[in-house]
């Protein structure tokens, strides 16, 4: 069974940066588009951004563009997002899952997998 790892969270300064990482075990993930969510206490789950199962087709919601850059290295059955400019109100639990509708939205019945989680905590 196709099981996903997210990695790379921690404490930032406002203005910081992090890389998270989003592996594949059990199963490689190359067939499919995978998104990724945040979910801040008290508050809904909420789409990030999206890449194609190929890489070159990539997707941002307003909070993210021009901040964060999602990528992928099929080889390594890997998905990153690459986080800059971080400000307070990113912090989140963030998800990887897999997308089984061409990440054309956020919608919970596009996306199948999930991960565990991973914590972003940006304060000064």
């Amino acid at each position: 069974q196709l099981q996903l790892v997210e990695s790379g969270g921690g404490l930032v300064q406002p203005g910081g940066s992090l890389r998270l990482s989003c592996a594949a075990s059990g199963e490689t993930f190359r067939r499919y588009p995978i998104g990724w969510f945040r979910q801040a206490p008290g508050k809904e789950r909420e789409g990030v951004s999206c890449i194609s199962s190929s890489g070159t087709g990539t997707h941002y919601t307003d909070s993210a563009k021009g901040r964060f850059t999602i990528s992928r290295d099929n080889a390594k059955n890997t998905v990153y997002l690459q986080m800059n400019s971080l400000k307070p109100e990113d912090t989140a639990i963030y998800y990887c899952a897999t997308n089984i509708n061409y990440c054309s939205g956020y919608r919970p019945e596009d996306f199948d997998t999930w991960g565990q989680g991973t914590q972003v905590t940006v304060s000064s």
